[in-house]
């Protein structure tokens, strides 16, 4: 009777929230439909021009080129403008000048945190941990709406198995069962449960699509592959967060079938709306209407036309629709019920944010300096930091101990302005925590700690130059590369253990930033070999935004601990890991390859024909290389602990799943270590006959566990028929019967296994 009571409870709280949401939609759709009716076709065209905030400060708004566009009409909304003073300067002429008063719509590239910064999102995914993934979001969000952002083109979920590839550091790596749970934490996070609440912001999907596997790994680059790919490996993370709710969607930049996505009709409209059911707005990348041009799609009215006709709704700085829409609807190119829906879904937008009901919600000058980088959202950062870094070897040198003398070495040591990473542009460099900060913060007068930088970036100075954009300089120093080692090397032979700060700088990874040499840059990777002979511990903190070749500093270095870029409070999360006081547990959500020649790598590949036999290098006449083998350095899923966890053979509750029915399969996971300790159990799954080839191993379910030493704890995972599905050739979502294998354990690597058959 309890479950009963409780049921129809259950139904009644369902049936308020759908009768709720159906009175909200009438509410806006008479409100919309009202405004609409007054609305000229230059205002409803005005409403999908979304241009770059002009260089104004504040109170110089209204003499600014943009103000009379915006008073016309002619402006949807601004995106790229800081502070919460100028942002109410631009709003109030909108709402207070213009003939309608719309108010307008205020976007900025929110990644990874606002002014309190988190890790590089690549580092972020390292965490698998969806609450704190989501309360980084969150923290974003009420930052940047206290500042008077109300929208973010985040999260990006790209897939990306090419290492090559910059904004890889954006995404959250290869898989994408992984990407997908990121997906809807990250949409969470900056949403809520109600767009108009004054401290959510709107997410922005992106790039919608296939954007992580441009060719060669060059950013812009032509993408292809085929329907079934798409549908079973680069469209999940898109979906899961329009599953949840994401009210905007970006395209690509790159082409979809030879049709550039922005242009796409089958990506924007056929998939996005008709299949997933979207119902928000989608927005171009920057100026990417007008870069079809160069595509060969046609001039800028054409290609306007195309854009508008596949189903996008805003035009990002390209002023594509703004000049050429009108023309096209009086040759019968356009109708005016494209224009009418794209307008229509920019206002229910703003409808859904609260800036009808009002335009300043987002304008509050006190949250803007109460609410923005608070001692509490520091301490999350610094918190969630700690939890992404992932510890790649430890020949028994970590922890440290605060004690002795520690020389600290490399171009990233005394580096607070790269802490933050690539995409951190409400960041204030000065306020971030570098290394040596950190350290020297952790062991006060417990230990002396003695600095080097000992290296420049790299030997070129160009490539340096290219490599530190946007304020991220390194301070490149002037003295010979001999003379740089030399002062490194003095500092060391005085040290009980080296920490060398190595690696990328920050604007080496994220866009525009390919390239083709994974390896540590040249002078840095020679400083470490010198520093290696020494005899002395070495700790190589490595910073990146990729998965890097480090196969032979995996052979030669006694610990590794990549610390990705950890965000403002990197340095003090770095000293928390180094020492001991927080244990480290991030996986790798990217595969590291031994060369970049095996790139796109991933671990989820499908067997070959010849397939080489597991634990060979090399076989004549099979599928491998001369020179290397399959192998990753390190694989997807890999990360280390102070602690050591064992596993338990894996017990299934049956080896038959019925259809409508499942199983449950469950290890033993132990603590043998001396440390408190967190861990990442992983679960992989093999289909091995299908209607189409599937992969060798799929990441089908995780869970993050915390272990006291000597502790050991039982951990489940329910396999039923929905987690078995696939889109097969016919793009049907299917579970075909059959035999399965089931892995469990602490990286794609190293598991145990166990069969189980569908019927």
């Amino acid at each position: 009777m309890k479950f009963i009571k409780a049921g129809i409870v259950l139904l009644a709280t369902i049936h308020m929230n759908a009768s709720a949401q159906t009175v909200t939609d009438q509410k806006m759709n008479k409100f919309v439909d009202a405004l609409m009716a007054k609305m000229t076709l230059d205002e409803k065209i005005g409403q999908l021009n979304l241009p770059q905030a002009g260089d104004f400060t504040t109170g110089q708004a209204s003499s600014s080129n943009i103000a009379q566009k915006i008073q016309e009409g002619s402006v949807g909304g601004l995106f790229n403008i800081k502070g919460v003073e100028k942002i109410k300067d631009v709003q109030k002429i909108a709402v207070e000048k213009s003939r309608l008063k719309i108010p307008l719509i205020f976007g900025m590239d929110v990644i990874h945190g606002y002014q309190t910064t988190f890790p590089i999102p690549l580092g972020l995914s390292c965490s698998w941990d969806m609450p704190l993934i989501e309360r980084s979001a969150r923290v974003a969000a009420i930052e940047a709406s206290a500042q008077g952002i109300n929208w973010t083109f985040s999260p990006m979920v790209d897939i990306s198995r090419d290492a090559r590839w910059g904004r890889a550091a954006e995404g959250s790596g290869e898989d994408p069962f992984l990407g997908s749970a990121i997906a809807q934490a990250m949409v969470r996070g900056y949403q809520g449960d109600d767009l108009s609440r004054k401290n959510t912001i709107m997410a922005c999907v992106k790039h919608f699509a296939l954007y992580g596997a441009a060719e060669a790994g060059r950013d812009y680059n032509t993408t292809d592959m085929s329907h079934v790919r798409m549908y079973n490996e680069y469209f999940p993370p898109y979906k899961a967060a329009v599953d949840a709710g994401a009210g905007s969607v970006m395209a690509s930049f790159n082409e979809v079938d030879g049709v550039p996505a922005t242009a796409n009709r089958w990506l924007m409209t056929e998939v996005l709306r008709n299949q997933w059911k979207f119902n928000g707005f989608v927005v171009t990348d920057y100026t990417g209407i007008p870069e079809m041009i160069a595509h060969g799609l046609g001039d800028l009215k054409t290609v306007s036309a195309l854009s508008l006709k596949a189903g996008v709704d805003m035009d990002m700085v390209g002023e594509g629709f703004l000049g050429t829409i009108k023309e096209s609807l009086k040759e019968g190119t356009l109708t005016e019920d494209q224009i009418n829906m794209a307008c229509r879904r920019i206002l229910e937008a703003k409808y859904k944010l609260g800036l009808f009901d009002d335009p300043y919600r987002y304008c509050d000058v006190k949250r803007g300096k109460t609410e923005v980088f608070t001692p509490a959202f520091r301490k999350e950062a610094r918190q969630t930091a700690t939890q992404s870094f992932v510890l790649l070897k430890n020949d028994n040198v970590l922890p440290l101990k605060k004690q002795g003398t520690i020389a600290l070495v490399g171009p990233l040591a005394d580096a607070a302005e790269n802490m933050t990473g690539t995409w951190s542009v409400a960041a204030e460099f000065s306020k971030s925590v570098s290394v040596i900060q950190g350290l020297k913060r952790a062991v006060a007068d417990k230990a002396k700690i003695l600095y080097a930088k000992g290296a420049n970036l790299t030997e070129d100075a160009k490539l340096e130059e290219n490599a530190t954009m946007f304020g991220k300089t390194l301070h490149r120093d002037g003295r010979t590369t001999e003379d740089l080692k030399q002062e490194a090397l003095k500092i060391a032979a005085q040290a009980d253990v080296i920490v060398a700060a190595m690696g990328e700088s920050a604007e080496m990874s994220g866009e525009s930033s390919s390239r083709t040499n994974l390896d540590i840059p040249d002078v840095q990777k020679d400083l470490l070999k010198e520093l290696l002979k020494t005899g002395k511990p070495v700790v190589l903190l490595l910073f990146c935004g990729r998965p890097m070749t480090i196969s032979w500093e995996s052979k030669n270095v006694p610990a590794i601990l990549n610390v990705w870029f950890g965000g403002s409070e990197a340095g003090d999360a770095i000293a928390d890991v180094l020492f001991g006081d927080v244990n480290p547990s991030g996986k790798l959500s990217m595969s590291f390859p031994q060369s970049v020649g095996q790139l796109p790598f991933y671990y989820a590949q499908k067997n070959t024909g010849r397939p080489l036999p597991e634990g060979k290098w090399f076989e004549k006449f099979r599928s491998n290389y001369l020179d290397v083998s399959n192998d990753a350095v390190y694989p997807f899923g890999y990360g280390l602990s102070y602690t050591t966890f064992e596993y338990s053979q894996i017990k299934l509750s049956d080896t038959t799943i019925n259809r409508g029915g499942s199983i449950t399969a469950s290890v033993r996971v132990s603590n043998k270590g001396n440390h408190d300790g967190k861990e990442v159990v992983q679960l992989y799954i093999r289909d091995m006959v299908g209607s189409i080839t599937r992969p060798v191993k799929e990441l089908k379910g995780f869970k993050k566990i915390s272990l006291k030493p000597g502790e050991s704890q039982d951990v489940s995972f329910t396999i039923n028929e929905e987690l078995l599905k696939f889109y097969n050739g016919d793009l049907k979502y299917v579970a075909e019967p059959g035999a399965f294998k089931l892995f469990i354990g602490t990286n794609s690597r190293d598991l145990s296994e166990a069969n189980f058959n569908l019927l």
